[in-house]
């Protein structure tokens, strides 16, 4: 037999309800072959609160596993070395905050610091532009990664302290081209930010050998074979002739990947399995641009959270792809065909002159401060979005061959139910942890978090002691937010333009003119986005076709409550209220703005858009939801034509 190359490393994104239960989990996958660990956080975890703050209500260990301070992730990582260990954290805004948990609990297991493996995503850049968890403007979150990339080039040497993340960029609409730019913008934007603090010369190579990068790969995998191989070419220019970094092994595309998650399907859900193998593809034929490590989304995600068997059933195919075929016995398989040359030429030049024009006009913040790439995002989804509509890109069992068997894989027992009780149990558990623990030694660490904050000293150090002292992830957050302030980043739906939709929204045009005729003024739905969830695509693309179609439309972009929400509507005078939730919150934040819209004797009624179960769905219908719009409905003309029927209904 042929030597073979070594696999890449094998992760499972995941984690929910406790440290415990994610322990657990964790201890399973890897005792089923997977080769490292993936941490999923949830939204309060991500975004600096601790469970019994208001903002947290109804997202505690939904999207992630709650930890609110450092007995939190000692129980997340109990029995499990971390010396050993490659750990991957999806952690962004309190990246700094989780990094220094994560080395506290190194050593409170006797590990050695410097042997540490895994990575921090840390790109707050994507975040402002596609996922929503910052917190911070963007000075202080870019000092806070700069911070992060400085502590560990000296002393976690092994750890990618950012992931430069075009994962999300992808899940926001972005075009492959767009992929790249939008990524190297990212990386520049870093880069000359710790070289403004003085670093050079090897330092700075060092610190270049460090970035690593986390991709999107479509079912297009051909394409992004190619752009995996441009992405190759770009960072080794970029790494030359920009940064002066002469090692080339410092400058080689290292990059981790989890296949595309937003073209899975809720119909014939199944038919996943198949998409993402398919996706594995693109990250892995090409030997010169293959990825390091590979996380694949279950085939029910579109349902819900995936059970351990779902979990099982993608590591398998990972397995199989490394383990029992021959990919990893050749050499580079594209090396020499034109074809593939011609298309990696052609993204990597369109992705270098969509940089260039981003630098030429300030660079990253300057085009995440405008909302330049928010736009061009929103655009791009919306035209990928129309292209479904109208037929011309083809998704099998939703726009095309549709009727099915019926599937034995589904029924409400299909996904993973968080524990009702969670939320409570862990409000419990952070109340009891500052009961026992020594309040002189917070305060101290308090102080000397803000006071390292409001100086230039490297956040890191008072972090790590913070973390030692029983600081929770609130109280950092707080601390932090008291001396930089928080931020709210353009939505992109202001100035994105509405694609071509020919003679579709033409009847629906009609029908909106029709009712402004009939209430006396233009139609107006509030669009929410209530609770901690960041994930906006939905939201804009209702906004964008609602707007266009004739409705007025108030948006004010994401992390909004049920109060503030309720209070919009009855200030603005809406006649429909409709809620994008996607973590799993939308049963509690649903009932709230329920409840204070009744308060407030308002007669609105709320659509709610998401993720949702049928079970919970009928469950929302009944108390009192005028209708519940799942990832299955993708025609978005349809959707418009039913909230113009809900209005007349109302209005009647």
């Amino acid at each position: 037999m042929a030597d073979k190359d070594r696999p890449w490393i094998m992760r499972t994104y995941s984690g929910h309800s406790s440290p415990e239960a994610s322990n657990a989990l964790y201890r399973q996958n890897l005792a089923r072959g997977q080769t490292g660990l993936s941490v999923a956080f949830d939204l309060p975890t991500q975004t600096g609160y601790d469970p019994d703050h208001v903002l947290s209500r109804g997202e505690v260990g939904r999207t992630g596993v709650p930890i609110a301070h450092l007995g939190d992730l000692e129980a997340l990582f109990d029995g499990i070395e971390l010396e050993k260990m490659n750990t991957s954290m999806t952690i962004n805004a309190t990246a700094a905050w989780l990094l220094a948990l994560y080395v506290a609990t190194a050593e409170k297991q006797g590990a050695d610091v410097k042997l540490l493996r895994g990575t921090t995503q840390n790109d707050i850049i994507k975040e402002y532009l596609s996922r929503g968890t910052y917190v911070f403007p963007p000075g202080p979150s870019l000092r806070l990664t700069a911070d992060v990339i400085q502590f560990t080039v000296e002393h976690v040497p092994e750890w990618n302290p950012i992931n430069i993340c075009s994962y999300h960029l992808q899940e926001a609409g972005a075009t492959p081209e767009q992929e790249i730019a939008y990524a190297l913008t990212t990386a520049i934007t870093v880069l000359d930010t710790v070289r403004a603090r003085g670093v050079d010369g090897d330092r700075l190579a060092q610190v270049f050998g460090r970035l690593s990068f986390f991709v999107n790969s479509s079912l297009r995998f051909v394409e992004e074979a190619c752009k995996e191989r441009a992405f190759v070419e770009l960072w080794d220019r970029l790494g030359k002739e920009r940064y002066g970094v002469q090692d080339a092994k410092l400058r080689r595309f290292r990059y981790g990947v989890q296949v595309n998650s937003l073209g899975l399907t809720e119909a014939q859900p199944e038919n996943n399995i198949v998409r993402i193998v398919l996706e594995m593809l693109g990250v892995t034929l090409s030997k010169k641009a293959r990825a390091r490590a590979i996380q694949l989304p279950a085939w029910n995600e579109a349902l819900g959270l995936p059970r351990p068997w779902d979990q099982q059933l993608s590591l398998r195919a990972q397995q199989i792809l490394a383990l029992e075929t021959d990919l990893l016995e050749y050499g580079d398989l594209f090396d020499g065909s034109p074809v593939i040359e011609k298309k990696t030429r052609e993204l990597a030049d369109a992705a270098w002159a969509e940089v260039e024009g981003i630098l030429s006009r300030g660079g990253g913040v300057a085009a995440v401060d405008s909302g330049t790439i928010k736009e061009r995002l929103v655009a791009s989804n919306a035209a990928r979005i129309a292209a479904i509509e109208r037929g011309e890109q083809t998704v099998v069992g939703v726009n095309r061959f549709t009727d099915t068997a019926e599937s034995p894989l589904g029924g409400a027992d299909a996904i993973l139910r968080v524990d009702e009780k969670a939320e409570e149990q862990r409000i419990a558990a952070v109340e009891a942890w500052r009961k026992r623990r020594d309040d002189d030694a917070v305060k101290r660490a308090l102080e000397e978090l803000e006071r390292a904050a409001r100086s230039d000293d490297n956040l890191m150090v008072a972090s790590i002691a913070a973390a030692k002292a029983g600081v929770t992830t609130g109280e950092w957050g707080d601390t932090l937010r008291r001396v930089f302030g928080e931020y709210r980043a353009p939505t992109g739906v202001g100035g994105a333009r509405t694609p071509e939709l020919g003679d579709s929204y033409a009847a629906l045009r009609e029908r909106v003119a029709k009712l402004e005729k009939s209430l006396g003024r233009r139609p107006k739905i509030l669009v929410g986005k209530p609770g901690l969830d960041g994930h906006s695509n939905g939201a804009e693309q209702i906004a964008l076709r609602a707007r266009d179609a004739g409705f007025e439309v108030v948006y004010e972009g994401i992390r909004t409550t049920p109060r503030d929400l309720a209070r919009a509507a009855v200030d603005e005078g809406v006649h429909l209220v409709g809620l994008s939730i996607l973590s799993g919150a939308h049963m509690e934040l649903a009932r709230q703005t329920l409840s204070l819209l009744a308060e407030r004797g308002a007669k609105v009624p709320v659509v709610v858009g998401g993720i949702i179960p049928e079970t919970d769905a009928a469950e929302l219908r009944a108390a009192g939801v005028a209708a519940v719009y799942t990832p299955k409905d993708y025609e978005i003309a349809r959707v418009l034509s039913e909230l113009v029927e809900i209005v007349e209904r109302t209005a009647a």
